[in-house]
């Protein structure tokens, strides 16, 4: 091989090496892929861009908020508008639910048959490519949806993908809630962004 023949090739290496580092910089700083499913306390965070910039910043955020929103059981109607279920939510994105799925849904039913519904909103989500899922506990004012909850962390034990959030114990005693005690103010929007985004974070790392 000739000097310039040896110059060339080295070149060639150099900049394969270069082009590789890049794409793998590239692929390293990729978003996290999430999809947030939810009912109308949730979209408290859609209503309020500043939380809704705090749960979506280095993410690539997907919000389905919706009013009236159950876990599988048809949706209850809002103003002549019937939401699809979570689960139909989850079905409908196919491989776009992402990396990540949140699910902050219960609100708007009773703890029986919530178990089998998280089951199958879970399988739904892993068969479409998400690597774990977000649940976040409802909050129990007056003690309602404390049986929920108790469904809720005794599902979540089965799957090693899932993570429950424990939005009941978060917001414990902050003045959050409007006079339901149960939607948002804006502050309670913020403060489901904070709680949910280091679960996110956590569980796309792939820790717990």
């Amino acid at each position: 091989m000739t000097a310039a023949a040896r110059a060339a090739a080295a070149l060639a290496l150099v900049l394969a090496v270069a082009v590789g580092g890049s794409s793998a910089a590239a692929a390293a700083k990729k978003p996290i892929r999430v999809t947030f499913v939810g009912d109308s306390v949730a979209a408290a965070i859609d209503y309020v861009p500043s939380a809704r910039s705090t749960l979506a910043r280095g993410l690539r955020l997907h919000l389905d908020l919706a009013v009236c929103r159950r876990l599988v059981a048809a949706s209850c109607s809002y103003q002549g508008v019937t939401p699809s279920t979570a689960l139909q939510a989850v079905q409908s994105l196919g491989r776009g639910v992402g990396d990540v799925l949140v699910v902050d849904v219960g609100y708007n039913e009773g703890s029986s048959g919530y178990r089998e519904g998280m089951r199958r909103v879970i399988r739904a989500a892993l068969a479409q490519g998400a690597t774990a899922v977000v649940w976040v506990t409802l909050r129990e004012y007056r003690d309602i949806y404390r049986s929920t909850n108790v469904s809720i962390r005794s599902e979540a034990k089965r799957w090693p993908q899932v993570q429950v959030a424990d939005w009941n114990a978060f917001s414990r005693g902050r003045p959050w809630f409007r006079g339901d005690g149960l939607h948002l103010t804006s502050a309670g929007a913020h403060g489901l962004a904070w709680l949910v985004r280091p679960y996110v974070l956590s569980a796309a790392s792939g820790t717990r």
